[in-house]
Parts: C-alpha cells; sequence; structure tokens
C-alpha cells in the first residue's frame, strides 16, 4: 500500500480529501497532513511519503518550493499539485518541477482518483523496474566467478580483445593482472578419471573447490596472480611476476615460482591425498603473450607421459629432436605374436619392453602413437585367440574393455604395465591350452573348492590356490566347464547342505555357517533357488 501526506492552508480541503476520499480503494494510506508547506516539509522528513499531495499557493512556504526540497530529499515520490483555475504560472513551475499530474479546484473525487490510479500504477511500474534492476545486480554478483572464469579462459586461450582489456579488468576485479610480465603454471591432477569417476557430481564439485581453493591460497601467500579452472582436472595459474635486488637477488621470478609449485604439490598430496603434475611456461612480457605461456605450460605438464606423474616440469624437459625416431615395424608385432603362441612369459616381457624402449624416445608424438602400438598388440592377441578356439564372450568383453582403458592411461610406464597385464593372461591361457593343461587346472580348482566351500572364497583366494591370475581361472572355467567359478562354488555348497539337512540335529542357522555363508536369510533364498524348495520344505521331504 503506497503512503500519502497531505498539504494545503485550507482545512475544508484537508477535511474533504481526508473524510470523503475512500484512500484505501486505491491502495493508499492518508499518513499525515499539513496546512503549510513548513509543517508539510518537515513532515515529509519524518514520514517519507509515497506520494505528496500538495496546494500550490501556500502562505510561508509554497508547494513549488516545498516541493524543490521534497524532490531532493525523496527523488522517488511523486507530487501530485492542487491549484486553482487561476495559478497558470504556478502550474508552469509546478510541470518544471516534474510533477505526477495536478487537479483544478474544486477538487473532484472522478478526477482525484483518475490521477491517483495513475500515480500508484506509475510507482508500482518504477518499482517493479528498481526489483528488477535489483534482481539483475543480484544475479551479475552471483555470476561474477563464472565471467572472471570465462574471461581468464580467453586470455590463455588467444581470444582476447586487447582494446578492451582494461575495462574489463576493472568490471572484474581483477585490476592486479595489470602487469608487466607474468608466467603460467599449469596443475593437472594425475588419474582424472580414477580420481573422479568414483566421485558423485556433488563431490566432484567439491574437490574441484577445494583444489582451487588451495592453489589460490598459496598463490596469494607465495606471489601474486590468479587461478581457475580450465576443465575437470586441470587448474591454470596467471602469476605476476616481481623483480628482487639486494640480500633477495638470488630470488628470481622462476626460482620463486618453483617453490609455489612445490607448495601446491605437497600440499594437495597431504590434504586431499592427490598426485599432480605441474607444467610451468617461460616469463612473457604482456597479457596478449600469456597464450604462448600456456602453451609452454601444457606441454610441459603432457611430458609426464615420457617423465612419470608428481613432478614439477618446465620448457627444460621438452627435448627438441626429431618427431618420430622409431616407427612401429611389422617384426616388433611378430616377435610378440611368436611369443604369444608358444606361451613364453619371459620372452613376452622382454619384447614388450624393448617395444616401449624405443617409444619412450618418440618424445614428439606424445601419448597417441604409443597407445595406437598398445592397440595393435591387443587386436593381434585376438587373433591368437580366435585360432585356438578362445575368443568366448568373456574374452571380447574384456577386450572392448581394454581399449578404453589403454586410451586413459597417463604415462608411457602405465601404458606398458597394462599391456604386459593383458597380454600376460593371453600368454596364460595359450600355454595351458598348448600343454594340455586346462583339465589339470578345473580339477585343481575343484578340488581346492571341495576342500575350501565352507571359507568365504574369493575368486582371488581360488586363483592364488593354483597359482595362476583371477582373470586367467576365470575365463579358462567358463569355457571349459560352460559355468563360472562360483556357479560352481554355489552348487558344491548346496549340495554339502542337503547333506547337513537330513539330520535333525542341524540347526538350519548352523548349517547356512557350516556351508559357506554368513546370512540364514539369503542362504535359504539360494538353497530355494537351486533346488525349489526352502530349507526347512527339503528336511520335511527327507523325514
Amino acid at each position: 500500500m503506497k503512503t500519502l501526506v497531505i498539504v494545503d492552508d485550507e482545512p475544508s480541503v484537508v477535511n474533504g480529501l481526508r473524510t470523503y476520499v475512500d484512500w484505501a480503494a486505491q491502495g493508499i494510506q492518508l499518513i499525515g497532513t499539513a496546512d503549510d508547506g513548513d509543517t508539510g516539509l518537515t513532515l515529509i522528513r519524518e514520514l517519507r511519503p509515497d506520494i505528496v499531495l500538495t496546494d500550490v499557493q501556500m502562505p510561508s512556504m509554497d508547494g513549488i518550493t516545498m516541493a524543490a526540497e521534497v524532490r531532493a530529499l525523496l527523488p522517488d515520490a511523486k507530487i501530485v499539485f492542487i491549484s486553482g483555475h487561476n495559478d497558470a504560472e504556478y502550474l508552469k513551475s509546478a510541470l518544471q518541477m516534474h510533477a505526477a499530474d495536478y487537479i483544478f479546484k474544486p477538487v473532484s473525487r472522478k478526477e482525484l482518483y483518475a490521477v491517483m490510479g495513475k500515480v500508484t500504477a506509475a510507482l508500482d511500474a518504477e518499482r517493479r523496474e528498481r526489483d528488477r534492476v535489483k534482481e539483475m545486480q543480484v544475479k551479475l554478483t552471483q555470476s561474477m566467478p563464472l565471467l572472471r572464469e570465462k574471461f581468464l579462459l580467453s586470455v590463455v586461450s588467444d581470444n582476447i580483445n586487447m582494446a578492451q582489456v582494461q575495462d574489463k579488468l576493472q568490471f572484474l576485479g581483477l585490476p592486479l593482472l595489470s602487469a608487466d610480465s607474468y608466467i603460467i603454471m599449469v596443475i593437472v591432477i594425475d588419474d582424472v578419471p580414477q580420481v573422479m569417476d568414483s566421485r558423485s557430481e556433488r563431490d566432484k564439485q567439491l574437490l574441484s573447490y577445494t583444489v582451487l581453493n588451495i592453489i589460490q591460497e598459496l598463490t596469494d601467500k607465495q606471489m601474486r596472480g590468479v587461478t581457475f579452472e580450465k576443465e575437470p582436472g586441470e587448474y591454470v595459474g596467471i602469476l605476476l611476476t616481481r623483480s628482487f635486488g639486494g640480500q633477495e637477488a638470488d630470488r628470481s621470478p622462476e626460482n620463486e615460482l618453483l617453490l609455489l609449485a612445490e607448495s601446491i604439490r605437497d600440499n594437495l598430496r597431504k590434504w586431499l591425498k592427490l598426485s599432480v603434475t605441474i607444467g610451468v611456461g617461460d616469463g612473457v612480457g604482456s597479457l596478449s603473450e600469456v597464450p604462448a605461456s600456456y602453451k609452454q605450460a601444457r606441454a610441459a605438464a603432457d611430458q609426464k607421459w615420457y617423465l612419470g606423474k608428481n613432478r614439477i616440469l618446465t620448457m627444460d624437459n621438452i627435448e627438441s629432436g626429431e618427431n618420430l625416431r622409431y616407427r612401429f615395424e611389422p617384426e616388433w608385432s611378430e616377435r610378440v605374436i611368436t611369443a604369444l603362441k608358444s606361451g613364453d612369459q619371459s620372452r613376452l616381457q622382454g619384447e614388450l619392453s624393448g617395444i616401449f624402449g624405443l617409444l619412450e624416445l618418440n618424445r614428439g608424438q606424445g601419448s597417441r602413437y604409443a597407445q595406437n602400438v598398445s592397440l595393435h598388440l591387443i587386436l593381434q592377441s585376438s587373433q591368437v585367440l580366435l585360432e585356438l578356439n578362445g575368443m568366448t564372450a568373456e574374452w571380447e568383453k574384456r577386450e572392448m574393455e581394454a581399449w578404453k582403458l589403454v586410451m586413459r592411461q597417463e604415462t608411457i610406464q602405465d601404458l606398458l604395465r597394462y599391456t604386459e597385464s593383458y597380454l600376460r593372461h593371453v600368454c596364460d591361457f595359450v600355454e595351458a591350452k598348448r600343454c594340455g593343461k586346462s583339465s589339470e587346472v578345473i580339477e585343481r580348482v575343484r578340488r581346492l573348492i571341495g576342500e575350501r566351500y565352507a571359507d568365504n572364497l574369493t575368486i582371488a583366494d581360488i586363483a592364488a590356490g593354483v597359482y595362476l591370475s583371477p582373470t586367467y581361472v576365470r575365463l579358462l572355467y567358463k569355457q571349459e566347464t560352460g559355468e563360472t567359478v562360483f556357479e560352481y562354488l554355489t552348487k558344491v555348497r548346496i549340495e554339502k547342505a542337503k547333506m547337513l539337512l537330513r539330520d535333525p540335529q542341524n540347526k538350519f542357522y548352523e548349517v547356512c555357517y557350516a556351508v559357506g555363508y554368513s546370512d540364514p536369510s539369503h542362504f535359504s533364498k539360494l538353497f530355494k533357488k537351486m533346488t525349489g524348495s526352502t530349507p526347512s520344505a527339503y528336511r520335511e521331504q527327507q523325514n
């Protein structure tokens, strides 16, 4: 509801406006009246109304003079003048005061309602506009971090408009970026897929915020600059350098930045258990040159493919020379296939070490070339399995997974270890096939299960018991018998349970524990699934 103050030196006018006008119906509350300009101005200062309805001619202080004071005090208030028909000069002055409207005496209620309707509508419209502007200001404040990130991304991506850069720096609250020289630092979380995949979206955002906060706090403490997240797992610091003299002359900008990088790496390891690789570019003299420093820092960080994770890498770590000194040769593949077909684990390991040792020298090619070599070797191993009728659905699934995992390895040593692990399983299978050991392995697995079915057995326990890898045991057993190891284990346990249930002295829960199950409810459901009846029903049938 809008508030109103009436100022008029005629008591009859004030009384009539107070008594005979239904202000509430107009959405207006009359909060005060005065009989001259001086008194009215004092009242207006105190009550701060939305609308002032004032006579033009009054003693002591006229309405025009008072309106000028009100306009200065309450610029959003609406002023409506009451005037006689012979007050033309006063009305001209009123219009110059940006009056909302005017009404001639004697006041007509119809005219008064029409004028007040326009005034309240104007107040509502202005209030909506103020609310909209306020809302936009709030949204702008809330989106400021995103706008800063977008701007900083343009700085390192060579998309910045240098003609407007100073205005943007000021608007975004980044005046500190106005400096004489800069160095870019890139912080990359090692093994990002493993770090992120197991987390919920909320936990991912929380981790990102925490990492960025730690980096920025250390930057503020040791240097000057601003950091932001360029993409998931990659953070960029635009750092301002300074020159040192006197006793600090040995503290070059580069040394200062390396100290900061060490602090970031050590603190992320300490507080978040994260391993990071940090790349550092060369110093540049202006924001327009920052993209070049970023590319250098990113290229330095990418050298972890050859040099390993959890390191601080600079341009000095990037070797120049031929991009591809050692190309993949057909005989490399032939030697690996020969090792697989002979089931020779030692030879396989030696061949792979030699191949990847040469690939490691191809510094200019990055990770893609070595990954393609790994994929080629995995594909060739599938041909070996096909020739031995060993390409089961299980192996096909494992091969598809291998194609994804090869591309996720972050160092060439990681790639070598994964490729060797995969091909070793193929080698295990081939060796068993060539030597006719498949049936022997199956028998050993079954004998172990027969002896230890009451234990909480895992596939790792069973594989260790027969001195083979879990993957190989799982794949071989499925291929040779048509059922999984755990399907056989369940069958053995249920048969043992049936024997024990025939003795009324054995309680149900004792039978459950005796055959390797810790949950009687789960045991009962499994027993019914395998036999068609519950343990109690089975016992009744046997007695």
